[in-house]
């Protein structure tokens, strides 16, 4: 069984030692992470959005896999942090003039520059190949070299002016450091949002269960507070109308009602007045007839037959 024909077998070939433990090549490391989709493992293509973790992804990808949660999938675990939409934010990239693509290799008989970014630092123009340190604000999106930011030190946005506090600068494909730096912020995050949440909604439930203290009780606005002879006048007056406004409701309501005291009933003819004033009332002697001048016959309606 072997070692026909003159062959020397070597000590490596017969004798099985411990495997070598295989070394990632770190260029295609990066390129892997800084151009393709964590995901779905496709080329990055605009909408590109990132997690609070600092991972690139295709948006499409992400919408499918927040919608397709009943798949189990190995690269499932890369996004299970992903609960909603809201959890990624879509970044705003700034394109590399220099980067040509695959228009210039059309044939393949081109060396490809692995080096060559798609992307650059709108400040200090450092391309986002892996070999500088990128992160983008949670607030805007926009993103921006690590050295940018240190050199120019400000509390807004370079690009679109927006405020921003430290929390909100992610990294994006940092270190196994960083990213537990990131995971810890992200769920302090996330509880702080949810205690927020259960604050609000007993506040709520009691400004439906008060009613309104104006329609129950009225205010200070409303009591009238006046002098004290303002107000014994108006006591005063409201005495002298009380009597008044009896006699009127009772000879409107037609009752007989009894005489005020120190009133007495006198007749017009008893009266001192002239003859010409005393003509003009009924019970004076004028304007009563006798039997032969009054009317024989009776007004009538037709409509009382």
């Amino acid at each position: 069984m072997g070692c026909d024909g003159g062959t020397i077998p070597k000590r490596h070939e017969l004798v099985k030692g411990p495997k070598k433990v295989e070394k990632v090549d770190k260029d295609a490391e990066l390129v892997a992470q800084w151009n393709y989709c964590t995901l779905s493992q496709e080329i990055l293509r605009r909408p590109i959005v990132a997690c609070e973790l600092g991972r690139l992804y295709n948006k499409d990808a992400v919408i499918e896999f927040l919608l397709d949660k009943s798949a189990e999938k190995a690269l499932g675990k890369a996004a299970s942090h992903i609960k909603s939409i809201k959890n990624v934010t879509e970044l705003k990239l700034s394109d590399n003039p220099a980067w040509e693509g695959d228009k210039g290799n059309t044939k393949g008989d081109k060396h490809d520059d692995l080096q060559r970014a798609r992307f650059i630092c709108p400040v200090v123009g450092l391309e986002m190949n892996g070999r500088h340190r990128f992160c983008f604000l949670r607030c805007c999106g926009c993103v921006f070299s690590e050295r940018a930011l240190k050199e120019i030190k400000a509390e807004v946005c370079h690009t679109c002016g927006a405020a921003f506090q430290e929390d909100d600068v992610i990294v994006l494909n940092g270190t196994k450091e960083d990213v537990d730096v990131l995971k810890a912020r992200m769920e302090e995050r996330r509880l702080r949002a949810k205690l927020e949440k259960k604050t609000k909604k007993p506040k709520a439930a009691e400004s439906v269960s008060k009613p309104d203290v104006s329609e129950e009780a009225p205010g200070p606005s409303k009591v009238k507070t006046g002098k004290p002879e303002e107000t014994s006048l108006d006591s005063r007056e409201k005495k002298n109308l009380a009597p008044k406004s009896t006699a009127t409701n009772e000879s409107s309501s037609g009752k007989a009602g009894k005489p005020l005291c120190g009133a007495t009933k006198r007749s017009i003819a008893d009266s001192e007045e002239s003859e010409a004033y005393k003509s003009l009332f009924t019970t004076h002697s004028s304007a009563k007839r006798s039997k032969e001048e009054s009317a024989h016959w009776v007004t009538h309606t037709s409509y009382c037959f």
